[in-house]
């Protein structure tokens, strides 16, 4: 913002001499005595100091109130920036909390001994068909 009040400004001053330095050649050039033109140009230096110090304090009244809307702004966006970041942490309370209870029903199930089988019925047909495969039939030891 620097940049800016300093190219104004530039501008402005560039602009009063620019001003000043034309009324002194058309009142230098005018056919007049004297005695009026020195009037004239003291009243021309009166009325243009009187416009420069106008402009100055518009300059700065804008400037001024420029600042008050960006100090308004960044209050704003603080308070928005505390508020999300304060959301945010309550969400990750939530989640963190939530991920601590899988963790510890993990943790429960791995300490848990492991539970005994019951051996199912349809299951011992099998077993026993598994051991008779292991005994040699009797016609095949007849052979």
């Amino acid at each position: 913002m620097s940049d800016r009040d300093s190219d104004f400004g530039n501008f402005l001053s560039g602009f009063l001499v620019g001003g000043m330095i034309g009324a002194a050649v058309a009142l230098l050039m005018a056919p007049q005595s004297g005695e009026q033109t020195r009037t004239v140009i003291r009243e021309k230096g009166t009325e243009l100091k009187d416009k420069t110090v106008a402009s100055v304090e518009e300059a700065y009244a804008k400037a001024e109130a420029a600042a008050a809307e960006a100090r308004t702004r960044a209050d704003e966006l603080a308070k928005l920036a505390r508020e999300r970041a304060e959301d945010l942490k309550r969400q990750g309370q939530v989640v963190l909390e939530e991920q601590k209870s899988r963790l510890g029903s993990v943790i429960d199930a791995a300490k848990a001994p492991p539970k005994a089988k019951a051996e199912s019925p349809e299951a011992a047909p099998k077993t026993a068909a598994k051991t008779n495969k292991d005994k040699p039939s009797a016609s095949a030891a007849k052979s």
